[in-house]
């Protein structure tokens, strides 16, 4: 059963949703796997726990 994990920050349910979709069609066809063996988590990561460049991403403006 393949496993993908997406880290991201905030994404609205349609987002969510397409995302979802999407990573597993492509995965199925790729892999060669049907859908219902895909499992997809997204975890998301608010700003506040990203730093990029030295600076928390929620300092960023």
């Amino acid at each position: 059963m393949p496993v993908i994990t997406v880290e991201a920050g905030k994404l609205n349910k349609e987002q969510k949703r397409e995302l979802v979709k999407n990573l597993t069609l492509e995965a199925s066809n790729i892999m060669s796997v049907p859908k219902e063996a895909i499992i997809v988590f997204l975890k998301e990561i608010s700003t506040e726990n990203i730093g990029s460049g030295g600076q928390l991403l929620s300092d960023r403006k």
